[in-house]
């Protein structure tokens, strides 16, 4: 599946936060957005997945755009993991997975064994299957993280959006998280922070700074020293494994100021 922006646009308050964004996530790319904070990077992406309606241009998955699908319609093709993911009752990790099971379910019709089994097999993929009949609003940050990529799966898309999925993980579970994604050869289209994660997944990567596109490439392309500095006011030095070709980008302390005394 391929999902596609021409000159999305996005405001709130009276202000334009995104600002004619423009674009591709082919089948099965890791496609990621990077920028500084309040670059409109979750707004772009809340657009995508119809949390906000853009105020101009289109979203396209495939050739049918966005507003012509119905919301039941879009989530048999497109599945989210956004940041923050609070419920009001006390729901078991199971019936939140479950709740990826409804896009493809007419109104009222009682979940099958067909549907059980996907919500037991995503679970497995998240290494979450012994945490079945736990209370969601228990779970630790990055624990309830993993359960919302769960029921992401369950849905059986072929298009995954995450909006910086790995906030509240750590190391180990980022690293899990993202691999299992790339593993899917599903189209991904992603919110990061970590220039690192970005330079070791994606395929090609969009930059998005005061709202605008300022870059696009893939990582080699993009984490140049020089281009870093420019958008997010970093010192960085850029270092490529011999082995692997794969980036390595260390981040320097500000150098002191001279004029002080």
């Amino acid at each position: 599946m391929e999902l596609r922006c021409d000159g999305v646009s996005a405001a709130l308050g009276g202000a334009d936060i995104v600002k004619e964004i423009s674009m591709r996530a082919s089948a099965n790319a890791f496609v990621g957005i990077i920028g500084p904070n309040g670059s409109g990077k979750s707004t772009l992406l809340k657009c995508i997945y119809r949390v906000l309606k853009p105020s101009g241009g289109t979203i396209y998955l495939d050739d049918s755009p966005l507003g012509a699908l119905s919301y039941k319609e879009s989530a048999r093709k497109m599945a989210v993991v956004a940041q923050h993911n609070y419920y009001n009752f006390d729901f078991t990790v199971r019936e939140v997975v479950m709740m990826g099971r409804a896009p493809h379910k007419k109104q009222m019709e009682r979940d099958n064994a067909e549907d059980v089994e996907i919500v037991s097999d995503a679970l497995r993929q998240v290494d979450m299957e012994a945490y079945g009949d736990r209370i969601f609003s228990t779970l630790s940050g990055g624990e309830q993280q993993r359960i919302i990529l769960a029921r992401a799966l369950a849905q059986r898309t072929r298009c995954l959006i995450l909006d910086e999925p790995t906030n509240h993980l750590d190391v180990k579970y980022q690293l899990q998280l993202l691999s299992l994604v790339k593993r899917m050869e599903l189209t991904v289209v992603t919110a990061l922070h970590d220039l690192n994660m970005a330079a070791m997944y994606c395929d090609y990567i969009y930059v998005l700074k005061n709202g605008r596109l300022c870059g696009s490439g893939t990582p080699q392309d993009i984490l140049r020293r020089d281009f870093l500095k420019e958008v997010f006011d970093v010192d960085v030095k850029i270092i490529r494994d011999a082995q692997s070709g794969m980036l390595h980008i260390l981040y320097l302390p500000p150098r002191p100021d001279k004029t002080e005394a």
